[in-house]
């Protein structure tokens, strides 16, 4: 029997929501479109010595958690999008498997057991991605332009005509874009759209490789008016977007259970998913227990999202983040939203510190700490550093308490690692936050005391 005809019991998923089977010889093979539970067999493109990688070419015993996909352009065809990899999934499946390896990640990368796995915090499986970025393509063969994500595995843009993961509204704005990029002089020179949705302004920039005709602005003019978008033009990089015209009402999102509302320009960085962003600032604030007369640090504030929630309940809140933009942004926020007598806000690279830097920074019961992908290592290290040397950070105190609300598992158990280990906290609590569904993105949070 050759390799291709062996059927094969798929065990689990992996970080890219490929199936994971093991051969009778004990080799892995990582399956796409195959689910855990199902008896499958797979066509292998790539062999290596000890794994293999295919896609499922028949199914003998099927998941009951396998659903129908909400999108014509998912699956595993040829042009398919490869915006999500998980469609085929049930929702909530989807969210079990991101806490296996949310837990998985912690036990084996950190050697850390979370005391308490915090319910999950989900919400709408569609039309939840307020941002997003579109490539746009001019395809001179086919006379046409496509406007939309990458295919699978491939440089490509898909030809889609709906996305159910966006909006309705901006769905709905597909097709109109296209044909909007067709009619204009500089169609074979504008490479992208990026989406930036507040709760009641839609955001389109596009990036254009040369100026702009004056009918080609005149284009866009009539397509703001017709659906009700505002546009904003990228003629170099990001700090050279700017409004095609100035008198359009601005972007922000509310956080409407703490009286925030946040104004944001398109390329600052805000949640994808404005309702469990909602949630997820609720959650924080709720497991980080703020005290009226205490002080708190807020690390990788960027806009404030956090901090300015935490300024309602804290005695005062600094915000702390690598971007000069998003701190002159943040204190923009906070007199808006008037707290800017119980806030601060410095700029400096978060992934070179020691701990005098602490020490000058001053001591704080409470942390939040929400870092990009990279995680916060220097910032754990640091702490570490300080509790097994305390005179390297004269009169500072570590935080009873950290939340960390992280966007890469393996990184935040990296870092849980050197807090559990060599800070003396444990791990008190952690969970999932199911920030894009249909995707194998794990977002989550974590809780970590210092007794």
């Amino acid at each position: 029997m050759s390799n291709q005809d062996e059927w094969l019991k798929v065990e689990s998923l992996d970080l890219e929501a490929q199936g994971v089977a093991r051969r009778a010889d004990g080799k892995v093979v990582f399956i796409e479109g195959a689910l855990p539970g199902e008896t499958v067999r797979a066509v292998v493109g790539r062999r290596k010595n000890n794994w293999e990688q295919g896609v499922i070419s028949a199914l003998r015993r099927e998941s009951p958690q396998r659903v129908r996909p909400g999108c014509p352009h998912f699956g595993l065809h040829a042009g398919a999008c490869g915006g999500c990899k998980m469609q085929h999934f049930h929702p909530a499946a989807q969210i079990a498997v991101k806490q296996r390896v949310l837990e998985d990640n912690l036990a084996h990368l950190a050697k850390v057991r979370a005391e308490r796995v915090l319910r999950p915090i989900e919400g709408q499986a569609w039309g939840y991605r307020r941002r997003a970025r579109l490539s746009v393509r001019y395809v001179a063969k086919k006379g046409t332009v496509l406007v939309g994500f990458h295919e699978r595995k491939s440089r490509y843009v898909a030809d889609m005509q709906v996305c159910p993961v966006l909006p309705p509204e901006v769905s709905a704005l597909l097709m109109p874009l296209r044909a909007l990029i067709q009619s204009m002089d500089a169609c074979e020179r504008l490479p992208q759209i990026e989406l930036a949705m507040g709760d009641s302004v839609i955001a389109l920039v596009l990036r254009h490789l040369e100026p702009l005709s004056a009918n080609d602005q005149q284009a866009l003019r009539q397509f703001a008016a017709q659906h009700g978008v505002q546009w904003w033009l990228q003629p170099k990089g990001p700090d050279s977007v700017h409004l095609l015209d100035e008198a359009v009402a601005p972007l922000s999102y509310r956080l409407p259970e703490f009286g925030i509302e946040m104004p944001f320009k398109p390329t600052d960085f805000t949640q994808v998913n404005h309702d469990i962003n909602r949630v997820l600032v609720h959650r924080a604030l709720g497991l980080l227990a703020v005290q009226a007369e205490e002080r708190v640090i807020d690390w990788f504030c960027g806009l404030g999202n956090f901090t300015l929630p935490l300024a309602r309940q804290a005695r005062e809140v600094l915000g702390i983040e690598g971007s000069e933009a998003l701190v002159a942004r943040s204190r923009e926020n906070a007199r808006h939203n008037g707290l800017a007598a119980k806030t601060r806000f410095e700029a400096r690279n978060l992934f070179e510190l020691a701990p005098a830097d602490l020490a000058a920074y001053g001591s704080a019961a409470r942390w939040l700490v929400d870092p990009p992908r990279e995680g916060a290592f220097a910032l754990a290290k640091a702490v570490a550093d300080a509790v097994q040397d305390p005179s390297s950070a004269p009169g500072w105190n570590p935080p009873q308490r950290i939340v960390y609300v992280s966007c890469n598992p393996a990184t935040l158990a990296r870092d849980a690692g050197v807090l559990v280990h060599l800070a003396g906290y444990r791990c008190s609590a952690a969970g999932v936050v199911n920030m894009f569904p249909h995707t194998a993105h794990v977002e989550s949070i974590a809780v970590f005391d210092r007794d």
